[in-house]
């Protein structure tokens, strides 16, 4: 497994604009990969933003 450094971290909250946390964890889980790690993003993100799509505001 890769190391996550912090310029990775920033590196990917630049090109993704999430939390610093869920940066970190996605290059957890691709091993470094900042490419893969953008895309899992991208997945989970639109995941989160379809929920909250569905409900209703009042």
């Amino acid at each position: 497994m890769a190391d996550v450094t912090a310029s990775m971290v920033m590196e990917l909250r630049g090109r993704t604009g999430l939390g610093m946390m869920e940066c970190k964890k996605a290059l957890t889980e691709t091993h470094g990969d900042l490419g893969k790690a953008e895309e899992l993003l991208r997945i989970k993100s639109g995941a989160k933003a379809s929920k909250a799509a569905d409900r209703i505001a009042t």
